[in-house]
């Protein structure tokens, strides 16, 4: 029950990272914006393609979340098991580190491999998606080693 808790308290993590990550104060969200063409639109289409997915976003959250909450569940999983069986956090973080390496980077870099991302934003767009999700799962593994 405590690695379901923990999993939750983590996608709530992965929401605030991505919240703040992805705002147009970084220039991580500068990016995403730009990747996603919406620098190429006037201020009026930007606020009518706002308005037009307002109706979607409770819908669109509402899956993040549970795509966060799979996420936070691995990874709460992995430092919590390792831990309490003897393995140091450095080394459940290593764990992580190299899930994180294994399954998001190559999942991250072929999404924009074969996407319709401008190849100048390309580099810009892996790297800042690829440590984007390496923070959050750092800031939820460090999460779950305070309960074990």
């Amino acid at each position: 029950m405590t690695i379901f808790l923990l999993a939750i308290a983590g996608a709530i993590i992965a929401a605030v990272v991505g919240t703040f990550w992805y705002s147009n104060a970084t220039p991580m969200g500068r990016i995403h914006m730009r990747s996603l063409g919406f620098d190429a639109l006037s201020e009026e289409e930007q606020k009518r393609k706002i308005e037009e997915a307002k109706p979607m976003m409770p819908k669109m959250y509402a899956a993040q979340m549970a795509l966060s909450f799979l996420t936070a569940l691995a990874v709460v999983f992995i430092v919590t098991m390792s831990m309490q069986n003897g393995i140091t956090f450095a080394l459940a973080m290593g764990f992580v580190v190299f899930n994180w390496l294994a399954f998001m980077v190559p999942i991250i870099g072929s999404g924009i491999l074969w996407s319709n991302c401008d190849r100048k934003l390309a580099w810009k767009k892996f790297f800042s998606d690829i440590f984007a999700n390496l923070v959050t799962v750092l800031l939820i593994a460090l999460m779950a080693s305070l309960f074990v």
